[in-house]
């Protein structure tokens, strides 16, 4: 795909929406990283149920770690993998409390550190708590970029990489929220809603449908 086109999409979508923000439910960066680390082989539809219930209660690292880990699953136990991601969470607050003064470091190297979140998670931190220019590949951006020949990759990491270097600077910010609501909503898995997407034109995919 050429540069101009690859620009022309973008500024279509941020012309769709200007101001994109993720579905997860948070109001502070502690609140985001803990929905994201629930989030993994979750919707963001189940962790938003069992935030709004949790962070009414605790939503600070010292908070959560006082709540103890029986109570804490109890709150998240409709989510996929809930007694793994219910201990990390614990080691996570432990960690923010000993290491950062129950505040999420807003470094990479920091955040990565934490039990259960890699590389797509801090860079979700990091984009939308803190407004890095960062791109999380999840599995609905790798589909949509390869896809539409956007940024064709093998691995999340080679997309995330391609990315990167392709999309001009301005568009760096909302360009993870663009491709991942475009993935959960028109470009899906199975069959995607071509005659609903905007920029239909513009994608390379072969196999297009008029859904």
């Amino acid at each position: 795909m050429n540069k101009e086109k690859r620009i022309e999409i973008l500024t279509r979508l941020r012309a769709d929406n200007p101001k994109p923000e993720t579905e997860l439910n948070f109001s502070s960066p502690f609140e985001l990283l803990i929905a994201v680390l629930l989030s993994a082989q979750a919707t963001d539809v189940s962790v938003n149920k069992a935030t709004d219930k949790l962070y009414p209660v605790a939503n600070t690292p010292q908070a959560i770690l006082d709540l103890g880990l029986d109570k804490l699953k109890s709150y998240i136990k409709t989510i996929g993998l809930f007694n793994t991601k219910a201990v990390n969470t614990i080691k996570t607050c432990q960690m923010l409390v000993d290491l950062h003064d129950g505040e999420v470091p807003e470094n990479r190297e920091a955040l990565e550190a934490l039990p259960g979140v890699g590389r797509k998670t801090a860079n979700v931190v990091l984009n939308t708590a803190f407004g890095w220019p960062t791109i999380a590949v999840d599995t609905h951006i790798y589909r949509v970029s390869n896809r539409t020949k956007l940024a064709m990759g093998k691995t999340v990491d080679h997309v995330e990489q391609k990315l990167l270097k392709v999309i001009p600077k301005e568009f760096k910010v909302d360009v993870h929220h663009w491709l991942i609501l475009l993935g959960r909503y028109t470009c899906v898995a199975r069959k995607p809603r071509c005659g609903s997407c905007i920029i239909e034109d513009l994608c390379e995919f072969k196999d297009k449908s008029e859904n």
